[in-house]
């Protein structure tokens, strides 16, 4: 005999599910790319800031600010896979089901776990010590982490240097707690492990990989 109430039950659960899903790229294949090509161009010059053109209906439809914007939404679509644990921060239903479904990435338990972390709240960023920061026989397997500012100007300087750089760039982010500079100095002496970061507003986003040097102004 069919229970009509745990069936009932069972249909509103899967339509909540589907309701959860957030759409992907319009063109996975040109949009990925097109991401890729921004993110690469960020890490390849710190300091100066990239713009995530590809439309994303996911994130673009929420204005609120309590979900990912297209920047980090769109990066870790096109960066995540089975292969590569995602940590996020805070909750975020809508980027957790496309991560999930359109990516076929996991969610990390920790940051300790994570191959890729999203933090929303840069005042809760957790220790950087607390993220993977890879090993001197493999550098490379370490997180990259896309932490979310208020603005990406219009804060107090600060001086990057080093690959990738003429000879100086001033950023001036809005939001970053005074640790996370501290913290991030320390991971220096560990090269070349180390956390490559994102900077990200929005559509806007700003590289920091492992290899530029801060100066507080």
């Amino acid at each position: 005999m069919i229970d009509e109430r745990s069936t009932s039950t069972h249909a509103r659960a899967a339509l909540d599910a589907l309701d959860a899903l957030a759409p992907g790229f319009a063109d996975p294949v040109h949009d990925t790319q097109a991401v890729f090509r921004t993110l690469l161009d960020a890490l390849a010059r710190p300091g100066r800031i990239g713009v995530i053109e590809t439309a994303l209906p996911a994130a673009d439809a929420t204005n609120s600010g309590e979900r990912a914007g297209r920047a980090a939404f769109a990066a870790l679509l096109a960066l995540c896979d089975y292969a590569t644990p995602v940590w996020l921060a805070q909750p975020d239903a809508a980027l957790a089901a496309a991560l999930r479904f359109h990516a076929g990435a996991p969610l990390a338990g920790s940051p300790a776990e994570a191959a890729f972390a999203y933090v929303h709240d840069a005042a809760a960023l957790p220790p950087l010590a607390s993220l993977a920061s890879g090993t001197p026989e493999s550098p490379e397997q370490s997180a990259t982490v896309f932490v979310r500012v208020a603005s990406l100007a219009g804060g107090a300087n600060v001086t990057l240097r080093g690959p990738g750089i003429e000879a100086a760039q001033t950023i001036a982010p809005v939001g970053l707690p005074a640790r996370f500079w501290q913290e991030r100095a320390a991971l220096g002496a560990l090269f070349p492990c180390g956390i490559d970061f994102y900077l990200v507003c929005g559509d806007q986003l700003m590289g920091l990989p492992r290899t530029t040097q801060v100066e507080m102004n």
